[in-house]
């Protein structure tokens, strides 16, 4: 028994689920191990003798989710939990060890504190310096325990008696502020003093009030920054004291005298206020502050995992361009910010400015961040060594242009902190292709720099917004590499905050353009695609029933467009964005919006109807499913002849009809014939798009030329995934075509060097290559399915996953003494089972089977090539 985890979560704090879930893992030696049974009991001590919730002995093999039904939880208490289960062998095991998580608020009549922000009349609340808010309390007694519950309207930073508390970055994070807003928790016991204590909060715009997308537009969600806080002080005698914002603190400006998003962070640090931040701090030249009514019932606990700085790199060199400027390589296209120590006089400007790329002469390029200015300026105090890095900002770069640093540029002073959203990792995958291997990486940290608390589409220039169609083509390769679940649920549910009332997507969530920027075909289908996907890889129908109504509503809202209920052919589409096979000086490829539109709406229609049957509504699985075979032959009849003809000669429309199963018997053999001499003719390239780039390859293996689908893989020549890589790529491109052969660019206009969404390639080598699949009526791969595609020409694959019963593994290698045999290995978790199926033209050496039913376990097998 191990990973015991609550919410998918170990020992978390500051949970508001009322009916948290719990899973477990079982360990065993043993082949064909399930579980027969458990027993779950749940305690407010660690000693288990008070008692709350005992399940008794469950007959069941559920230890994924099983969902908290005992007495109502109160908040602000720690719960104790510990699991033992019996399995099919007949073996029971002792009890697990003991696992806790910490309840917050369950109502927001709980917050007692008041949002403060400083007087207007004192410090203009438009003016670019951060503000710091302060307060000395007193603690009279030995403190027991101590939790800080925080939040603002921007970002913020918490700082105890001289010490910064917790490790987060970037909190709150970014959600639907008109209707939810994060709060922290924070364990703050052994930052108290008896007698006199200190707080300070930092305040900055962040995304509530700084500049968001390419207009630059401010106060986006409201005009105000402001903080809300509370500590809650147990004494060891049993008493509580509250500490929290209001009337009585103190605020001033400091040394942060910008802070945006886009643009970076001007800090002064002779305006530094030594030891504000400590209980023998003079507040002199201090102002009151004022109090916002601003609502608290939008309040929730953390839900994702919150941003942190989970790696640090050093520069591998320093370059001279031949413009002059003196520039750091930090060998990786990174997003976060750099640390910086120095020593200089005071008054000392140090600017670093921040680039994904050098230009083809070698010079610093900053073209592509359009309006964006990444810019980071430190005015050095003097008097010894100073250390910095920025607060409410980050940047996405490999280059470091260093202006004003006194001396030779020593890289030793610098060091590039990663920040992202704090994902555990979940995936891996590798192979004998080394360019394979790069591309893998670059999706690996294209992933990284692109999921900072939102799924966003860049990290870089002015943007960085959560666009629902990069989120929908990459989740599934997401859930590969990390575990996502949390982190799109929590978007999910801005999502469905900011849907239309009329079942309307907006293009981005949190949702920040115009009030026309909403509902094209494959990115408003984020609403059904992505808990779908969360559902199949994690398993919690709980996700399902959260946004089932945002699922149903989107697919009513494609139902109502237009005269013909049965075809979406009406409203403004993105189309196949960035399609190569568009008209000149157009970003929208060839494929007719209508026919992407009404796949999209058979899709999505098609996952509803099989939510709808998960969550036993009965009566709208039928009608959907209905009305998806009604959606079908008008597809049919509108877009394929009675010969079978595709009416759009793309690779696009070939990949979707056949990855929807939108064409059946002749229709489906002649589009998928067609789609192969469609990437034939173009040399095995592709000419897809945003919409069919994630499905080509899946699309072309699932119709049975696996062969075409690696060849396109394999391609190292533009336009193709390994073009970037000999390049120098180190994260996935926006454009296939970035940087051009003769090394001039695409355009400035709109053109990332860390765009993740053509990264969704990595499901095809985890699913297809590798050919690790769950069932969809035993998800959470509860039941495996490995389907192995071996590819000509490598010698061997290799897929890790750690799914939520334990590690998946499917490996094969070609024989080196015969070619014409492979190895294939498996590892199957404790409590699930698997069915292995090979492709055509492989048997098994030994049976002449094609196909396996196995329980848990290890197993290694010889294939033979027909």
């Amino acid at each position: 028994m191990e990973r015991l985890r609550i919410e998918n979560k170990s020992n978390p704090l500051g949970v508001d689920v009322p009916r948290p879930a719990f899973s477990w893992q079982l360990r065993a030696a043993a082949n064909n191990v399930l579980q027969e049974a458990y027993r779950l009991q749940i305690a407010r001590d660690e000693r288990f003798a008070s008692l709350i919730w005992d399940t008794g002995k469950m007959v069941s093999d559920q230890s994924v989710h099983v969902v908290y039904n005992g007495p109502e939880l109160a908040s602000r208490t720690r719960y104790f939990v510990r699991v033992r289960v019996w399995d099919t062998h007949g073996v029971a095991t002792e009890w697990s060890k003991t696992a806790y998580w910490e309840t917050a608020f369950f109502s927001a009549s709980e917050w007692t504190a008041e949002w403060i922000t400083p007087q207007a009349a004192a410090i203009d609340p438009d003016a670019a310096p951060c503000h710091l808010l302060r307060k000395t309390f007193v603690v009279g007694r030995k403190v027991k325990s101590a939790r800080i519950y925080a939040t603002c309207l921007g970002l913020f930073e918490l700082h105890l008696n001289g010490r910064r508390v917790g490790d987060l970055q970037l909190t709150p994070g970014w959600t639907s502020y008109r209707h939810r807003l994060q709060y922290q928790t924070y364990d703050v016991t052994d930052q108290l003093f008896e007698g006199d204590n200190a707080l300070g909060i930092v305040v900055g715009n962040g995304w509530y009030k700084g500049m968001l997308t390419w207009h630059n537009k401010v106060n986006l969600f409201g005009d105000r920054r402001a903080a809300l806080l509370q500590l809650h002080i147990i004494y060891e005698d049993g008493g509580e004291e509250v500490v929290a914002t209001d009337a009585t603190w103190k605020a001033a400006t400091g040394p942060i005298l910008m802070s945006e998003i886009y643009h970076g962070e001007t800090y002064d640090a002779r305006l530094e206020k030594e030891g504000w931040t400590e209980a023998g701090y003079r507040e002199e030249g201090w102002c009151p502050v004022e109090v916002l009514k601003r609502p608290k019932e939008i309040l929730v606990a953390q839900e994702n995992p919150p941003c942190r700085i989970i790696q640090t790199i050093k520069p591998i060199g320093v370059i001279r361009t031949p413009s002059g400027d003196t520039v750091l390589d930090m060998g990786q296209n990174m997003v976060g910010w750099v640390e910086f120590r120095v020593e200089a006089a005071p008054g000392t400007r140090i600017v670093l400015r921040h680039a994904e790329v050098l230009d083809r002469d070698g010079n610093f390029y900053t073209g592509n961040l359009r309006s964006a200015k990444q810019t980071i300026e430190y005015i050095c105090k003097g008097g010894g060594v100073e250390r910095f890095a920025p607060h409410f900002t980050f940047q996405g770069f490999r280059y470091v242009a260093v202006e004003g640093f006194p001396g030779e540029i020593n890289p030793d002073d610098f060091t590039g902190q990663v920040v992202c959203s704090d994902m555990e990792q979940t995936g891996s995958f590798t192979c004998s292709e080394a360019l394979i291997n790069q591309l893998q990486r670059n999706i690996e940290w294209g992933q990284r720099g692109n999921f900072v608390d939102v799924p966003t589409d860049c990290p870089q220039r002015d943007e960085r917004l959560g666009w629902t169609g990069d989120a929908q083509v990459f989740i599934r390769t997401a859930a590969f590499l990390t575990d996502v679940a949390s982190f799109f649920a929590k978007w999910l549910r801005d999502l469905k905050a900011d849907q239309l009332p009329n079942g309307g997507v907006p293009h981005v969530i949190p949702h920040v353009l115009d009030e026309n920027s909403h509902s094209s075909a494959a990115w408003g289908d984020a609403a059904v695609i992505c808990p779908w996907t969360l559902y199949l890889c994690y398993g919690d129908k709980r996700i399902l029933e959260e946004q089932y109504d945002s699922m149903k509503a989107w697919v009513n809202y494609m139902r109502m467009q237009g005269d013909d209920e049965f075809l979406f052919n009406t409203g403004a589409h993105f189309g196949d964005w960035l399609g190569l096979d568009a008209k000149e000086n157009s970003y929208i490829g060839a494929t007719p919006f209508d026919l992407i539109a009404t796949a999209f709406y058979a899709y999505s229609t098609r996952l509803v109807a099989k939510s709808a049957r998960i969550l036993g509504k009965t009566g709208d699985a039928e009608s959907l499913e209905k009305l998806y075979e009604n959606i079908v032959d008008s597809f049919n009849r509108e877009f394929v002849t009675p010969n079978g003809r595709l009416a759009a000669h793309t690779q696009t429309a070939c990949a979707l009809a056949l990855m929807f199963d939108l064409v059946e018997g002749k229709a489906k053999e002649r589009t998928a014939a067609a789609l192969v001499k469609l990437v034939e003719a173009a040399g095995y390239h592709l000419t897809t798009g945003f919409v069919g780039t994630p499905y080509l390859c899946l699309a072309l293996t699932k119709a049975g030329y696996h062969d075409v689908a690696a060849k396109i893989v394999m391609q190292q020549d533009y336009p193709s995934w390994l073009y970037p890589i000999t390049r120098g790529a180190t994260t996935i491109w926006e454009h296939w075509d970035g940087i051009k052969e003769d090394g001039s660019f695409w355009s400035d206009e709109m053109n990332s060097y860390n765009h993740y969404a053509y990264g969704s390639i990595g499901e095809w080598f985890y699913r297809i290559v590798a050919g690790i699949d769950t069932d969809e009526d035993r998800p959470v791969y509860k039941h495996i399915r490995f389907r192995p595609h071996p590819v000509a020409g490598w010698s061997f694959a290799k897929a890790v996953l750690q799914t939520l019963y334990g590690e998946v593994r499917s490996e094969w290698a070609v024989n080196e003494a015969d070619s014409g045999l492979l190895t294939l290995s498996v590892a199957i978790p404790a409590n699930t089972t698997a069915t292995i199926e090979l492709p055509p033209g492989f048997i098994f050496a030994d049976t002449g089977r094609a196909s396996f039913e196995l329980g848990s376990g290890a197993y290694t097998f010889t294939l033979r090539r027909l």
